[in-house]
């Protein structure tokens, strides 16, 4: 289905990223896996073991030149950038009469600022090729709020604005942009949600139930070879955000 294509998927070492690495990979996509701390050896062994095209990648995507790099390795590696997943992500969370201002700003340079380097350095390539796919990884919390994630929330919500705003820019040129806005999902992030806590969100779930990695790598690779849906923020969240 995406043989030929590259995909970079930025934060895409573990959680939602490395589900959206394996799907991609699996369906003949060169994947670059960007990881600011920890490299992803043992991803990138299993899947070219299994005769996928993948390599990784540092870069902390916050610092608009790193971004850049990360962007040139893509375009140098396999010849051009088809699909952008800007999924790199970080929480700092507190009630705001205790949150720190670094710990908005950390959140707001790499959620939001991140994402807007990584939209900026490969808009040129894909204007260039008339083609190309960006898809922004925002959340729930960005479309209702949440207590104690006031920073989250902002930069969440900003990267919606950006994907809407972005995709009446380059629309004209064939390049779609949607944002994806996953719910509870059972990641590292949220492994520390246990017992009543865990039972009282799953039970304002609809679906009753936390949702998986693979429900959102799914819709990333929708979106991915959907060619006439653009600008939508669609959520992943069991229907809790109705």
């Amino acid at each position: 289905m995406f043989k030929n294509k590259t995909v970079i998927v930025t934060g895409g070492s573990r959680g939602i990223g490395k589900q959206i690495v394996i799907d991609f990979a699996r369906q003949g996509a060169n994947v670059v896996i960007n990881y600011s701390s920890t490299e992803p050896t043992e991803l990138v062994s299993q899947l070219t073991n299994d005769g996928y095209n993948v390599c990784s990648f540092k870069a902390n995507v916050a610092d608009f030149n790193e971004s850049k790099e990360l962007v040139k390795f893509a375009k140098k590696t396999y010849g051009s950038v088809d699909v952008l997943v800007n999924n790199a992500g970080i929480t700092k969370d507190n009630l705001i009469i205790m949150l720190k201002e670094d710990d908005f700003d950390s959140v707001i340079d790499v959620n939001l600022k991140g994402s807007f380097n990584m939209m900026k350095h490969v808009t040129k390539i894909m204007l260039k090729q008339k083609s190309g796919t960006i898809i922004n990884m925002s959340s729930f919390v960005g479309l209702a709020g949440n207590m104690g994630q006031v920073n989250y929330a902002a930069s969440k919500a900003g990267v919606l604005g950006m994907t809407k705003s972005l995709a009446r820019e380059i629309g004209s040129r064939g390049i779609t942009v949607n944002a994806v806005c996953p719910g509870f999902i059972d990641t590292d992030m949220t492994n520390f949600i246990q017992g009543d806590v865990k039972d009282k969100i799953t039970s304002l779930i609809p679906l009753q139930r936390i949702g998986t990695t693979d429900d959102v790598s799914n819709l990333v690779l929708f979106l991915a070879q959907s060619k006439y849906i653009t600008g939508q923020c669609i959520s992943v969240d069991g229907g809790m955000n109705m």
